[in-house]
């Protein structure tokens, strides 16, 4: 048991030195719209109301920035000027914007009903047109809908606005008493909601494609009979947690671990790393009857999957060649097409696909730290993502793909904080998504 958590301690957090590599951070340049988003017009606003208004369209400005490598915000002279109801389109052809943003903020008990109009300078064309009754309370997450439908006017395509991001931190940790418990956040680090109270270790969360579930390991102590005797042991259990309901049930608690599990797109079915037959392999459950079936056996020991959408692809860690490096394979049958596809550095770790399933972003380390890379699915085109920005690991893609989370110590020492970043796809770091929240780990995506 002892060797088995060994091994997976290893896998998952390794500190060796590595060889120096030598692929260029990936940087890419592209046209950016001129995007403005106008003063809010006001109509018949208390002073309660006025702010509101302006703390709402702050909201959908800082939400746009995100997307700086496509839209860049530019300010305009006559904001505020009744752009709602008189558009003065050529004036904005002459300035160079490409899409404009005018609201107009009306009485609506305590809060406001925020008209929104979206032009598309170029065509002369409107693209939107809709009201939303927005309540203080309620001032983020509306702002964040509201954001969602101008970019979805503009692109036709769903934002990261209304996504949410489920990790997990050490912030309750007392003393030597170690505790990491389940968070959900906004996509932009606001509105941070505590999910767990286990007083234990929690690790690998994995979202549901409904969003509906969390899945993840729970490494606590329960009482053990063997040869008529009672004694307390850590085992590392496979649970869940709904997150309608707040209950937790438990997936698998055979000995040893379960852990690094995923949802497939096939409703009922998982995949989960388990050692309780020796090794760590990666199973396929189906979670109603309980039935496996083995994805991978071989003696090397083989954790963490992240499987594409179709289901026609995993890529999982695997010390097969003697250090962990990333693999991909078939799922739909036993050590089906393995390839490794993964080598830089002496050892890698959290593979993780895009959500089209072309690219994996994974970590690697290289100069004396972890630092992120992407790769092709087919092991072609690799590409550095970080540099020179400490200690960089545990990447997840958003919904759209065009951005990726991940955890960095900015100071390389096992004491170091570690907070959770957002960069795009093309290792520009946007920033930091939390502060002095303890140690963050494992950050995931909800799905769009």
């Amino acid at each position: 048991m002892k060797l088995i958590l060994a091994l997976f301690v290893l896998l998952f957090q390794i500190s060796v030195f590595a060889q120096d590599a030598v692929i260029a951070v990936g940087a890419a340049e592209q046209d950016k719209d001129k995007l403005v988003i106008d003063d809010p017009e006001f109509n018949n606003l208390t002073g309660d109301q006025k702010r509101l208004a302006t703390e709402l369209t702050d909201v959908l400005r800082n939400d746009f920035i995100f997307y700086k490598h496509k839209f860049n915000t530019v300010d305009y002279s006559d904001k505020g000027k009744k752009s709602y109801n008189f558009p003065d389109v050529e004036k904005w052809k002459a300035g160079g914007v490409t899409y404009f943003v005018a609201t107009e903020m009306g009485n609506a008990g305590a809060g406001v009903e925020a008209k929104v109009k979206v032009w598309s300078v170029l065509t002369n064309k409107e693209l939107l047109s809709k009201s939303w009754r927005v309540a203080p309370q309620e001032l983020r997450s509306m702002g964040h809908q509201i954001s969602d439908a101008i970019y979805r006017s503009i692109t036709g395509k769903a934002s990261i606005f209304n996504s949410k991001i489920v990790f997990v931190s050490d912030r309750t940790t007392k003393g030597r008493d170690i505790e990491k418990e389940l968070y959900i956040m906004d996509f932009d680090g606001r509105r941070v909601d505590k999910l767990t109270n286990f007083n234990s270790v929690v690790i690998s969360p994995s979202i549901s494609p409904d969003n509906s579930k969390i899945m993840f390991s729970l490494i606590a102590p329960k009482k053990d009979l063997s040869r008529n005797k009672v004694r307390m042991i850590k085992n590392i259990d496979l649970k869940v947690f709904d997150l309608k309901t707040k209950k937790v049930s438990t997936i698998s608690e055979r000995p040893g671990i379960n852990s690094g599990a995923i949802f497939s797109t096939n409703e009922g079915l998982i995949y989960l790393t388990l050692s309780y037959s020796g090794n760590a392999d990666i199973y396929e459950m189906n979670t109603s009857t309980g039935a496996m079936k083995k994805i991978t056996s071989h003696y090397g020991d083989d954790v963490d999957p992240s499987i594409t959408k179709d289901g026609k692809m995993m890529a999982f860690l695997s010390n097969r060649p003697g250090r962990a490096h990333v693999y991909t394979m078939d799922p739909s049958d036993t050590e089906k097409s393995v390839k490794r596809v993964s080598f830089v550095g002496q050892f890698n770790a959290a593979p993780r696909f895009s959500p089209d399933g072309k690219e994996i972003a994974f970590t690697s380390w290289v100069d004396n730290g972890f630092d992120l890379y992407r790769i092709g699915s087919d092991g072609n085109n690799l590409v550095r993502l970080t540099k020179n920005f400490g200690s960089n690991e545990e990447p997840s893609y958003s919904g759209d793909g065009e951005f990726i989370i991940f955890t960095s110590k900015r100071i390389v020492n096992r004491k170091a904080v570690q907070d959770i970043y957002i960069m795009n796809r093309e290792g520009e770091i946007l920033g930091q998504l939390t502060q002095d929240f303890g140690r963050c780990f494992s950050p995931q995506w909800t799905n769009l």
